[in-house]
C-alpha cells in the first residue's frame, strides 16, 4: 500500500478518536455547546495547522479534567451534606432499554396491560431512587440532590402538590438532566376499592394535571400503597401509562425496609421513599437521603436514572 494511503488512514483514525473523545467529554460535562468564553477552537476540535495527534491529546486532557472536576465536586458535596462517602458515578445506560415484564405473582388476568415490576432487569450495579406524593416541599432537598448529582424520579399526587406546583417545576429543571415527574393519582385513594370509572378519573386526571403544569404526560404510574387490580391497569393504559414501577426497598431517615427475604439490594432494584418532614418521621428529607445513600454506596451501588432504563 502507498505511503500516502497509510498517512490518510492514520489521519482518519485520529480524527475519529478526536470526535469520540469530544463527544464523550461533552456528555460528561452536560454541555450542549462549546465554551464560548474560551479562545480558539472548542475542546476536541483541530486547530489550523495542528497535527491530529495533538488534537486527540487535547481532547483527552479536556475529558480527564472534566471527570476530575466532577469527582472533586461530588467529594466536596458529600462532605458538606454529611455522607460517609461520595455517591458512586452511574455507568452509561444501555444502548437499548431492557424488556420489562410483570413480576411473577403480580399478574392480573388482562393481556397487553402495563407491566408491574419492582426491579429493572440489568446486570449493572445500579438502583433507582423514587420519591412519592409531594407533601413535604423542602428546598434543602433540591439543593442537596443537585450538588450531589443524584438522579431521582418523583411520583406526584395532586391533592398535596397543588398548593405549590412551582416547587416541582424547579425540581424538574434543577439538575443537569432534569427530574422526571410521574403519576401517583389525584387524591391517593385505595384504587381497588373504586369502580373502573373512578379509577380512570384518578389516574387520567393526574395525567392531565402533569401535562398542563409540567408540559408532558408521564409514561410511568405508581398506584397508592402499591395496590391495584385489573381495572387499575386498564385505566392506566387508556390514558397513556406504559409501565407501573413498584419498589424493592423503602427508605426512611432512621432505617430501611426490604421486600426481599435477604434484606439487601440487587442490580436494578427500585427504592421508594416519600416527601416527608419531621412532623411525619424521624428526620428531614436530607436526613433520609443521607441514610439511603450511605446504604446504597456502602453496598457498591450507584443511583441511575430510571427513565434511561424503562
Amino acid at each position: 500500500m502507498a505511503k500516502g494511503v497509510h498517512r490518510s488512514h492514520r489521519a482518519l483514525g485520529a480524527a475519529l478518536v478526536v470526535a469520540a473523545l469530544a463527544s464523550t467529554a461533552t456528555a460528561c460535562s452536560g454541555a450542549s455547546e462549546p465554551d464560548r468564553g474560551a479562545a480558539g477552537p472548542a475542546a476536541g476540535q483541530q486547530a489550523p495547522g495542528q497535527a491530529p495527534g495533538q488534537a486527540a491529546a487535547g481532547a483527552l486532557h479536556a475529558y480527564v479534567e472534566r471527570v476530575r472536576e466532577r469527582r472533586t465536586a461530588r467529594v466536596v458535596a458529600a462532605k458538606k451534606w454529611g455522607l460517609a462517602k461520595p455517591p458512586l458515578e452511574a455507568p452509561a445506560p444501555p444502548a437499548a432499554k431492557p424488556r420489562i415484564t410483570t413480576r411473577k405473582g403480580f399478574e392480573t388476568d388482562g393481556e397487553g396491560l402495563p407491566p408491574v415490576f419492582t426491579t429493572v432487569p440489568t446486570k449493572q450495579k445500579v438502583v433507582f431512587l423514587t420519591i412519592d406524593d409531594g407533601a413535604e416541599k423542602d428546598p434543602e432537598l433540591l439543593r442537596m440532590m443537585k450538588e450531589l448529582r443524584i438522579p431521582y424520579s418523583a411520583f406526584l399526587s395532586d391533592y398535596v402538590v397543588k398548593d405549590d406546583y412551582g416547587y416541582f417545576a424547579r425540581m424538574q429543571k434543577s439538575q443537569e438532566t432534569g427530574v422526571s415527574l410521574h403519576n401517583h393519582t389525584l387524591n391517593h385513594r385505595y384504587l381497588p376499592g373504586l369502580s373502573y370509572k373512578q379509577q380512570k378519573r384518578e389516574i387520567c386526571g393526574m395525567q392531565d394535571v402533569i401535562e398542563k403544569r409540567f408540559g408532558k404526560r408521564p409514561p410511568l404510574f405508581r398506584p397508592p400503597y402499591g395496590n391495584y387490580n385489573e381495572d387499575t391497569l386498564r385505566a392506566a393504559k387508556s390514558c397513556g401509562v406504559e409501565a407501573v414501577p413498584l419498589w424493592a426497598a423503602e427508605a426512611f431517615p432512621d432505617h430501611m425496609e426490604w421486600r426481599e427475604w435477604d434484606r439487601d439490594l440487587h442490580p436494578g432494584d427500585i427504592v421508594l421513599t416519600h416527601f416527608r418532614g419531621k412532623g411525619d418521621w424521624k428526620g428531614t428529607m436530607p436526613d433520609m437521603i443521607r441514610r439511603v445513600m450511605n446504604v446504597i454506596t456502602s453496598k457498591g451501588y450507584a443511583v441511575a436514572k430510571l427513565e434511561d432504563y424503562v
